[in-house]
């Protein structure tokens, strides 16, 4: 094909908007989907619709496409099938404290239970001591306590009075303890007096006083008795005066909880409990009783509490985003409390992590912080293989002590993950955890730009509408649509391409709003989006200002005008991590006597990359091909980047590269007007390059700063053709012939250009002809071969 000249049409694709019904955004749908991303909005579908073990979600995909944001508005949007939901309660375990008890009852259940048996405790608290303080109360353990002093009395009576017909009184010991002692008269022998009594009748007394204390052990066993059957008969009494202050209340709540069997049997347990532990409401100060009412509410026993680990306030699925996905705010945690120097915890202390939250739902996490943060991965695996949620103690996990605490039942787990992240972490897991591949199943591919055409762009406008709505921005009006589509596709670098990187957009849309409200506009017209691009051009590209300046001060050397040998304005592009310009460098190349060798400078001080070496080995093999078909090339051709300092990589350079060569093999004087950027094959066939519009711009501002005339241009491959996307200013500059833009496929039609002459077609034999630019090249070459 011919050296093709570009209109302007072909720099610039505009948004016509065909198929926008509209004036703005205020009368567009929102979108209710995710805009461009049809294979991951497949996938997540997919994997919501399977409720198997292991169809967990990640979601691959750069920073800045608005991966996680699309994500929701889709589960919002779209609410797929689930279970019934169910709140998850932790109850006192009766038999063993140590292991609470965990209760699944329907959405909005837990609640009504933890309500309902505040209450019933709230009454019990004023019912069971006025119970307990009555007549009739105190008359019927007053007659047990009577009984009990009655039967005492008589049996010491009855013991005494045969102790007495002995000659012995039973005595009590100001220790409170039973003795009997020898009587002297009505008087109570000293030991001064019952010494002088006669060996026999020392001797009497000591063998009566032995059987007078086995009698009393013997009555002793029989009161020990007595008392216990008194505390049997007291406790019986409690239990019945207890039973008739709950058991219709217990009763009744049971009937509110009819189909419910966990709740009745707990209740059931609560009111043996109850029972068991009246003290409890009696207040009668013991330790255990002040433990159990420790809290911030102090007239309320903390083992009678309803602890609602996790309440469902709608039917709608659970949708959590965790975005500090460390152990316990994913997992959950028991807190300890101190009470008079005491550490303890119970089950009222459990508190639910963002996977009891998201249970029967999803959650959302960003997959780095997750690796990043100690024994989550680990736990998050356990817990999605056994389908279950634990709290087992991160203490225990890892130090070697065995502390006390508490083992609550675990409780079922049903929940999707999606994990965000890019592709080098994607590889990571699927390289060092073989288990990833099975809790993972499924992989949302999320696309970085999607198709431009008629259909795509009025999806476009409707997700830049739903931006909008979703932040109460001021509308668009048509045109303001159109330039935001347009700069989407300078974007993705392509004409026929959008880019997804919603983030980019979002940001560019809060940027106009700001400015359209500071100048009281009604709406975001198309100069308000010019000026925040503007503005963010502004905030970015100290270092592009920094490189013109050295065009500008002469401290950067290059020409614009004129022509040199073995010289040529080759087109790059520079980058921060947050803006990408172009600017031209001078590339030289000169010749000495020698064995055909191309020595690439920036190579061989370690300055060029293995692709740039790359390209240069490949312009060699080419100009050999051109040059040394029938002879050794008889000399050594350096090759540089003047005033480059830092490293060059890409092969984008080797087109340029050789029309120096070229240049210096022949002496034939290259335009200095004129930049050219693009790689080529072993054939001298151009390929496309990136970075093509900024290339373009960077060369026209630095013609800008060193004077322009109507010749000046740049020369880029076919191939590159569909990525232009130019600045409004190059594109009037090309319509009015002030500024050229050329696109060959060929490297021979870029020599044409820069030396005005024919680069040369070989002959059967391999010579050029005379007039041509390889010709004149090899005429020298077989002048030094001689």
């Amino acid at each position: 094909m011919a050296i093709q000249r570009l209109e302007s049409t072909s720099l610039y694709y505009a948004a016509e908007l065909e198929k926008l019904p509209c004036k703005s955004t205020k009368e567009l749908s929102p979108i209710d989907e995710i805009v461009g991303q049809e294979r991951a909005q497949k996938a997540v579908e997919f994997a919501m619709s399977i409720k198997e073990k292991g169809y967990n979600i990640y979601a691959i995909g750069q920073n800045g496409l608005g991966k996680r944001t699309m994500i929701l508005r889709y589960l919002s949007r779209h609410q797929h099938d689930s279970e019934a939901l169910f709140d998850w309660c932790y109850v006192a375990n009766f038999s063993d404290t140590r292991i609470p008890q965990v209760l699944k009852l329907p959405s909005g259940t837990g609640t009504r239970l933890k309500q309902d048996v505040e209450k019933l405790i709230a009454k019990l608290m004023k019912a069971i001591p006025m119970a307990f303080d009555n007549e009739l109360y105190y008359g019927r353990a007053d007659k047990l306590k009577n009984d009990l002093a009655s039967v005492q009395q008589a049996e010491l009576a009855k013991l005494s009075e045969e102790a007495k017909a002995k000659g012995i009184s039973l005595t009590i010991t100001p220790q409170g303890d039973y003795q009997f002692v020898a009587l002297n008269g009505e008087d109570l022998h000293s030991e001064e007096s019952f010494d002088e009594l006669p060996e026999e009748e020392q001797t009497r007394f000591g063998a009566n006083i032995d059987e007078l204390e086995i009698s009393l052990r013997g009555m002793a066993r029989e009161l020990t008795a007595l008392e216990e059957t008194y505390t049997d008969n007291i406790q019986k009494l409690n239990d019945e005066v207890t039973l008739g202050v709950i058991a219709h209340l217990i009763k009744k709540l049971k009937k509110g909880y009819n189909g419910y069997t966990e709740i009745k049997q707990y209740l059931t347990e609560l009111q043996k409990d109850i029972c068991e532990n009246v003290d409890i409401f009696l207040e009668e100060g013991n330790e255990q009783g002040e433990i159990a009412t420790a809290s911030l509410d102090k007239n309320f026993p903390r083992r009678y509490k309803v602890n609602v680990l996790v309440k469902q306030t709608s039917e709608e699925l659970p949708i959590i985003v965790e975005e500090n996905p460390n152990y316990h705010s994913l997992f959950g945690y028991i807190e300890t409390a101190t009470y008079k120097g005491t550490v303890f915890t119970d089950f009222s202390l459990i508190r639910a992590g963002s996977l009891h939250k998201a249970n029967g739902g999803v959650l959302l996490m960003d997959a780095v912080k997750v690796l990043e943060q100690p024994y989550v991965w680990d736990g998050l695996k356990r817990a999605l293989r056994s389908r279950q949620l634990s709290f087992t103690s991160l203490e225990k996990e890892v130090t070697l002590t065995g502390a006390v605490s508490l083992d609550p039942q675990p409780i079922p787990l049903d929940v999707k993950i999606i994990l965000f992240g890019d592709y080098r972490t994607y590889q990571l897991l699927q390289h060092y955890d073989p288990e990833f591949s099975e809790l993972f199943k499924v992989t949302a591919d999320f696309e970085d730009e999607m198709k431009r055409t008629a259909d795509s762009e009025l999806h476009y406008a409707r997700f830049i509408s739903s931006i909008i709505h979703d932040n109460n921005m001021l509308h668009c009006d048509r045109k303001a649509i159109a330039r935001i589509i347009e700069h989407s596709s300078r974007l993705s670098g392509d004409q026929k391409k959008l880019s997804l990187h919603s983030a980019h957009i979002a940001n560019l849309l809060r940027e106009s709003n700001y400015v359209a409200r500071n100048a009281k506009s009604n709406l975001i017209r198309v100069g308000h989006v010019e000026q925040a691009l503007s503005y963010q051009q502004m905030r970015v590209n100290r270092l592009q200002d920094s490189v013109m300046e050295g065009f500008t001060n002469g401290t950067t050397l290059i020409h614009t005008q004129g022509e040199a040998v073995g010289q040529v304005n080759a087109l790059s592009v520079l980058s921060t991590s947050d803006h990408m310009f172009g600017a031209p460098n001078r590339i030289t190349a000169t010749t000495s006597y020698g064995e055909g060798d191309v020595i690439d400078i920036e190579r061989s001080v370690d300055l060029g990359g293995s692709i740039h070496s790359k390209g240069v080995m490949i312009l060699t093999a080419y100009l050999s091909s051109v040059f040394g078909k029938t002879a050794k090339v008889p000399l050594t051709t350096t090759i540089t980047f003047e005033q480059s300092y830092g490293g060059v990589d890409g092969d984008s350079a080797s087109m340029a590269e050789f029309c120096a060569v070229v240049s210096a093999f022949s002496g034939q004087a290259n335009r200095q007007d004129i930049a050219i950027t693009g790689s080529m094959n072993q054939f001298g066939e151009s390929q496309p390059i990136g970075g093509v519009n900024e290339k373009i711009e960077g060369f026209f501002d630095v013609c800008e700063i060193k004077g322009r005339h109507s010749e000046q241009g740049v020369i880029i491959p076919r191939s590159n053709v569909h990525n232009l996307m130019l600045r409004a200013d190059i594109v009037k500059a090309v319509e009015k012939g002030e500024f050229h833009i050329w696109a060959i496929d060929h490297v021979t039609e870029a020599v044409e250009l820069f030396t005005g002459k024919q680069a040369g077609t070989p002959s059967l034999e391999g010579s050029y002809p005379i007039d041509t630019v390889f010709g004149i090249a090899q005429a020298r070459l077989n002048a030094l071969r001689k």
